[in-house]
């Protein structure tokens, strides 16, 4: 399975984006999947996952309210939209499966100015 993340960009604090996660491959549907993050110089997180039909999610508690994670199995894809950004949600964000399954994609990078 190739992941391939987009979306990403510069916003000012308080803004959104959506970023979206393209998969190849037949098993996209049949495995939950997450969103993760990177932020210098600190380890990866998991910031939100969703089970295979999307009747599931969870969400770190920093981003809680503000993110909602969704999928289209139809599509082989993957969504964040994310509210009400921070400076602290400056990353790298990646998607990958749930748990980690695949070769990490080149994530799409956000940065919120403060």
């Amino acid at each position: 399975v190739q992941l391939v993340e987009s979306g990403g960009g510069l916003v000012q604090a308080g803004g959104s984006l959506r970023l979206s996660c393209a998969a190849s491959g037949s098993t996209f549907s049949a495995n939950a999947m997450g969103w993760y993050r990177q932020a210098p110089g600190k380890q990866r997180e998991l910031v939100a996952a969703i089970a295979s039909g999307g009747g599931t999610t969870h969400y770190a508690d920093s981003v809680k309210g503000r993110f909602t994670i969704s999928r289209d199995n139809a599509k082989n894809t993957m969504y964040l939209q994310m509210n009400s950004l921070k400076p602290e949600d400056t990353a790298v964000y990646y998607c990958n499966g749930y748990p980690i399954r695949h070769y990490w994609g080149q994530g799409t990078q956000v940065t919120v100015s403060s």
